[in-house]
């Protein structure tokens, strides 16, 4: 083999291994490359990790009162030389209160019967003015239970007859209905919190099956189903319906449940047997609070504890009176002044994501004060809280005095155990 092949197979050689060479590089160039780009991507470009949703918090602020009640007295007092029927000063210093509230409720124990039901009249038939439930809308009293024992007093056409009323006056209520397709019950949002609320009073004994007695007197078949009502009697009726009424509310979203029942012993100071029993298995259904109602006196509070350690309740076996005739000078069967005496018992809820706590509970003595005022008898609801700022005279500011004492010593003890239960500021 010559000089010339030999160096032209070496020139062959080189070029064969420059290539390959030129073939390597470029690929840990483009390696390289990549891992730069990589390296050196816009954050933007990346897929940006979602913010954390931030949990929102709502309150909702409810306020309970007693019975409102209109005796023969308190007709005429309210009514002017025109002839009509002013109720305004019945809440006239209670309204400041209402109006740091979402929800105000009152027991409303008259009926609205009109004039086809026969004159206005105080017990044991009441029949009140409708411009009585112009005072309570205007006072901020936006809500009122409306089942008890005088729901029937101006018969069938009264009971239909109050529905309508405070339907068209834009008054919410529950307990009665004006017919069977309108609910007994309600679940009402205040501030993105679902509250479901129920109202049943007791019935009496009487001779007839299948039909209601209220006040010792049967009611139209056509009302059975016109009032939500229990029977002692038949009890485990009463908690088949209340559990049932308790699912349809959850099914409908209520996050915390409330009962108010008309029910044990008039002017009585302490809870009975069927209202401990009764109070017990609607906290073993998981009611959160339950609020009583016909007494005329106040009751003392009570924590609950259900037999499944599972439910807490807290019960106000009593309201007491939010406004009545029932004075004590006149008060053979209760002389002690209890039935002037009532409160306003409050409660704050708190939802913080989707859990619904009870935040604060409390409670405001109230009593009712007669006087004399442009030729007639006026009644005024007086929350006790400051009662040097109403000027009473010696005679009132006395009166007064002994009805928050009364009251406190009825629920001091068992509401500073609720608050002291759910953690919050103890009071009275």
């Amino acid at each position: 083999m010559g000089y010339r092949t030999r160096r032209r197979k070496a020139i062959i050689r080189r070029r064969i291994f420059l290539s390959l060479c030129s073939v390597i590089l470029v690929a840990v160039i483009g390696i390289a490359s990549l891992v730069i780009f990589s390296l050196s991507k816009p954050e933007e470009e990346k897929t940006p990790t979602p913010p954390k949703e931030e949990i929102k918090e709502s309150y909702a602020k409810v306020l309970s009162t007693g019975d409102i009640m209109v005796h023969t007295p308190q007709l005429y007092g309210a009514k002017n030389q025109n002839g009509e029927y002013d109720f305004s000063h019945f809440f006239k210093e209670a309204k400041a209160y209402f109006k740091n509230y979402d929800l105000n409720v009152a027991n409303l124990e008259v009926t609205f019967g009109g004039v086809e039901s026969g004159k206005f009249d105080g017990y044991p038939k009441f029949n009140t003015p409708d411009t009585l439930a112009d005072a309570i809308k205007n006072s901020g009293l936006n809500f009122l239970i409306t089942s008890n024992n005088h729901s029937y007093d101006t018969g069938l056409y009264g009971l239909k007859r109050t529905a309508k009323i405070l339907g068209d006056k834009g008054i919410e209520f529950i307990g009665t209905r004006e017919t069977a397709e309108k609910p007994l019950y309600t679940v009402k949002e205040i501030n993105n919190i679902k509250i479901g609320m129920a109202n049943f009073t007791y019935e009496t004994s009487g001779s007839t099956p299948g039909r209601k007695f209220l006040n010792g007197s049967i009611i139209a078949e056509e009302a059975n189903d016109l009032i939500s009502s229990f029977s002692y009697n038949r009890i485990e009726e009463f908690y088949h319906e209340a559990d049932r009424t308790i699912k349809d509310m959850e099914n409908q979203g209520a996050e915390f449940i409330v009962f108010y029942i008309h029910w044990g012993e008039e002017y009585q100071l302490s809870a009975n047997t069927w209202q401990k029993s009764i109070a017990q298995k609607l906290s073993n259904l998981g009611v959160d609070i339950i609020i009583g109602s016909h007494p005329h006196v106040v009751q003392p509070i009570e924590l609950i504890h259900s037999e499944d350690g599972e439910n807490t309740t807290v019960c106000l076996y009593s309201t007491g009176n939010a406004v009545s005739n029932q004075r004590q000078e006149i008060m053979d069967s209760c002389p002690t002044g209890h039935t002037e005496d009532g409160l306003f018992f409050t409660y704050s809820l708190r939802k913080y994501g989707e859990e619904v706590t009870l935040e604060s509970i409390d409670i405001i003595p109230t009593w009712v004060n007669k006087y004399l005022e442009n030729g007639g008898y006026k009644y005024t609801i007086y929350p006790l809280d400051n009662i040097e700022k109403y000027g009473f005279n010696a005679t009132a500011l006395s009166k007064a005095q002994k009805s928050l004492e009364r009251t406190k010593q009825l629920v001091k003890s068992g509401l500073n155990e609720c608050q002291k239960h759910i953690g919050c500021e103890e009071t009275l």
